[in-house]
């Protein structure tokens, strides 16, 4: 953060960390769907389904994230924490830290049986999963 800058207009230039100034400042939720998810060895991880808002808080709760299958068929779904997603703007695609393998035990749903917002504590679960904080936090 620089000395004139506030930490609502540094979190809107996106992370300086990875690639400055070629992270979007704003995108739509359509447009985020259908991208795939890669991990940092250039394996496909899945694709993002949904970006799920949690409207009360005005935060994303997570990405569904769909893995596996054939042609649609077998699929899962993966809540994802936003935070440990990176958008790559040059390749069009989320980078995520994770072995594939992470996703033999990563906590599911199927498109038929979404999770509540109820729930909470398969909210923290999932969070705690991936090592991110809460959104909600």
């Amino acid at each position: 953060m620089t000395a004139t800058s506030t930490p609502a207009a540094d979190n809107l230039r996106g992370d300086a960390g990875d690639d400055a100034g070629q992270q979007p400042r704003l995108m739509t939720a359509s447009r985020l769907c259908g991208n795939k998810v890669i991990n940092r060895q250039n394996e496909t991880l899945g694709q993002i389904d949904e970006v799920v808002i949690d409207v009360p808080r005005g935060r994303i709760a997570y990405a569904a994230m769909a893995s596996g299958g054939f042609l649609g068929l077998g699929e899962r779904l993966f809540a994802v924490p936003w935070t440990v997603l990176r958008y790559d703007a040059a390749r069009e695609c989320f980078v995520m830290d994770a072995r594939k393998e992470v996703f033999e035990e990563a906590p599911g749903f199927d498109k038929d049986s979404w999770p509540t917002q109820a729930d909470a504590g398969w909210h923290d679960r999932v969070h705690r999963y991936y090592g991110a904080p809460p959104y909600w936090m």
